[in-house]
């Protein structure tokens, strides 16, 4: 695994709305609730490349632009059909979460 801490606290330093101390604490390698999550975000993510992966992890989480941007590029530099298919329905995905039928049918 790599380096993961989790957060124990969050305290404004001095009063001061823009600084924060945040105390931290090393998870260990067998921590239990980290491993359930990380098999669940696995999971959630599913198989492919990492930069696959990536892609659809920013659609789950919302960031529609930037997954779109990132699926673009992926379809520019493969030469693989079923990885093109793959992106455009990736691409038309998004388009129809953001209810942009006309778009998403082109």
């Amino acid at each position: 695994m790599h380096t993961v801490f989790r957060i124990i606290d969050i305290k404004p330093l001095n009063n001061d709305a823009r600084l924060y101390q945040v105390n931290l604490q090393l998870t260990s390698d067998d921590d239990e609730e980290l491993r359930i999550l990380t098999k669940y975000i696995a999971n959630q993510i599913g198989d492919g490349t990492g930069w696959d992966r990536l892609a659809n992890l920013l659609v789950r989480i919302g960031c529609l632009d930037k997954a779109e941007e990132l699926y673009n590029n992926l379809l520019e530099q493969t030469s693989n059909d079923s990885d093109r298919a793959h992106y455009y329905n990736q691409l038309f995905n998004i388009k129809y979460d953001r209810d942009d039928f006309l778009a998403a049918a082109s």
